[in-house]
């Protein structure tokens, strides 16, 4: 746990979820204040927005938080040099390498941790400079690879030298402390943040997150190669009936298209895209970013008998 608080300057080895339409910088800003990592996702928003995302954070909270990069965004180029005039410290990436990035990164003294779903990527990313790697197990919300987050965390401890941060279906100190016995250095979790007071999404949102069970979480997209996991609404049944009849990915693209902003933004939880995790049917109620993370850490301390520091 040390490693990850040393490196990122935070208290505890907690990081929010780059979640994009969710993650802005009322929740990053929380999360930070609350000493953890948080991070505003760029998703893909153009440069500007990130920019104002940021400062408002600044406003917020004086300590580290990140921005999470989508690499496939098509202003990808102006947003990477937003973070390095802003003094972001830390950048979180999916969706492609960040290899082209890293020297610039680098220079500003920004950690770079990419999102990895496989060891061959983890080696590749250390490869080419990362400070760390977020293995992120299948249960997770949202683009998922195939491993679970059990079999995906020791195998990524074993094959790299730098920190491993686990991800995917981790909701509580019960999860974290999982997550340390296979090895990694810290959490990263999006699904639980949903439901936090700071998180702006609309409250028909945070409801559906609140109200699903076990089984909720289901997963389309297999037949494009973009698989998504998000809650069980209309919006996926129509995805499968598709993928079931053999409709091509043009279709199915069109299908969800703005969808997220549709939940995220507008609150439709119906025909919109509910992101959230296998570990949505462990939430029940709304909370404040502070005692969400308190929960996790005295969580931690209760499975693994450890002193934590600020947790009575």
């Amino acid at each position: 746990m040390d490693t990850i608080c040393k490196l990122l300057n935070i208290e505890y080895p907690i990081l929010q979820g780059g979640m994009a339409w969710v993650a802005t910088h009322s929740i990053a800003a929380a999360v930070s204040e609350a000493g953890g990592l948080g991070i505003i996702a760029a998703g893909h928003a153009p440069s500007e927005w990130v920019r104002e995302e940021i400062r408002a954070c600044k406003k917020l909270t004086n300590k580290p938080f990140g921005v999470n990069v989508m690499l496939l965004s098509p202003y990808v180029d102006q947003v990477m040099e937003v973070i390095i005039e802003e003094g972001v410290k830390v950048v979180t990436t999916g969706a492609g390498n960040p290899g082209k990035y890293m020297e610039a990164l680098k220079a500003a003294d920004i950690k770079v941790i990419p999102v990895v779903p496989s060891v061959a990527l983890a080696k590749r990313m250390e490869k080419s400079g990362a400070d760390a790697v977020i293995a992120e197990g299948c249960e997770s919300g949202g683009h998922i690879g195939e491993l679970t987050t059990m079999a995906l965390v020791p195998q990524v401890v074993d094959a790299v030298n730098i920190p491993v941060i686990a991800a995917g279906g981790i909701a509580d100190g019960r999860g974290m402390a999982a997550a340390f016995m296979l090895g990694a250095s810290g959490v990263q979790i999006g699904t639980r943040f949903l439901v936090a007071k700071e998180c702006a999404i609309p409250d028909t949102y945070k409801q559906r997150v609140i109200k699903a069970s076990d089984i909720d979480a289901v997963v389309t997209g297999r037949s494009t190669g973009h698989p998504v996991r998000s809650l069980r609404n209309q919006l996926t049944r129509a995805f499968a009936k598709l993928e079931k009849e053999g409709a091509d990915e043009k279709a199915l693209d069109a299908l969800g298209v703005g969808a997220l902003r549709k939940a995220a933004v507008e609150g439709d939880v119906n025909n919109g895209s509910v992101l959230a995790g296998q570990i949505a049917g462990m939430i029940t109620k709304e909370q404040t970013t502070k005692e969400i993370i308190d929960d996790l850490m005295t969580g931690v301390k209760e499975c693994l008998g450890l002193k934590i520091e600020g947790i009575n």
